[in-house]
């Protein structure tokens, strides 16, 4: 996805690193314990989690997008303009919208 933004493959490179570096130790009635690797996700407070966010959440409206160009999804009409809608995010929630069909469904 990083790629597909653009991102040069240093900035990449040290993306991935910042990632694959993290050793975690847990405090136990107040002493650490033996550190280990994290298998997935970000550090609480890690300050890249914000833009990876974003990068992720670019990503999902562009499934979103080509799931609607393929017509294998329909999106909900709103008003009397009948304006589509079918992912909303504000902060890091999200929140996806479209008819009420089993079709929908099954493709989110």
């Amino acid at each position: 996805m990083l790629k597909r933004l653009g991102f040069c493959p240093k900035w990449i490179c040290w993306t991935e690193g910042c990632l694959k570096s993290a050793s975690i130790s847990v405090l136990v009635n107040g002493s650490p314990t033996n550190e280990f690797l994290p298998q997935r996700g970000l550090r609480q407070g890690d300050p890249l989690a914000p833009l990876l966010f974003n990068i992720v959440a670019e990503g999902l409206t562009g499934l979103m997008r080509e799931a609607l160009d393929k017509g294998i999804c329909s999106s909900f009409l709103v008003g009397k303009n009948n304006i589509p809608i079918n992912i909303l995010q504000y902060a890091d929630d999200t929140i996806f919208f479209g008819e009420a069909t089993m079709q929908n469904v099954k493709t989110i």
